[in-house]
């Protein structure tokens, strides 16, 4: 029995600092909202490594000692795994600066859901800010309906 699967891994952070947190204002051709600021792990990165490059590279700021908090992750229409593993961390430094990704922005942590946020923020924020699940699970198979375990 083969184990393998086609698997896209990425990450995604939230930098938090006291009651704020820092969200990216996301700006691509087909995606509009807020969210937290991530990406692809590069072939054959660490994933914790591959987050610190992300978060340098669409905030401007060196985070450290990030803590793995849980994971999204999602069965593709074509069948294959999307996996980003979710970190929050609150040691950084340097400057703050957004990136062709988009504008990146300190906001109070309740009022996030208040934004226009994109791909299930509200379940993002109860794994990242408030530890209830660690796992968020999604398929195409059942309309996109989010499984938090």
């Amino acid at each position: 029995m083969d184990r393998k699967e086609n698997v896209v891994l990425t990450n995604m952070c939230m930098i938090y600092d006291g009651s704020k947190v820092l969200v990216e204002e996301k700006v691509g051709k087909d995606v509009r909202g807020i969210i937290f600021p991530g990406g692809h792990i590069e072939e054959h990165e660490p994933i914790v490594d591959s987050v610190i490059r992300e978060m340098k590279e669409e905030t401007g700021l060196t985070i450290e000692r990030p803590i793995l908090c849980g994971v999204k992750d999602f069965i593709d229409y074509d069948g294959s795994r999307y996996i980003v593993f979710l970190f929050k961390t609150d040691k950084y430094s340097g400057e703050l600066i957004s990136s062709s990704e988009g504008r990146v922005f300190w906001v109070e942590a309740e009022e996030v859901l208040n934004l226009p946020w994109i791909w299930g923020m509200d379940c993002l924020m109860q794994i990242m800010k408030e530890g209830r699940y660690t796992e968020y699970f999604m398929s195409s198979e059942d309309d996109w309906k989010p499984v938090m375990k």
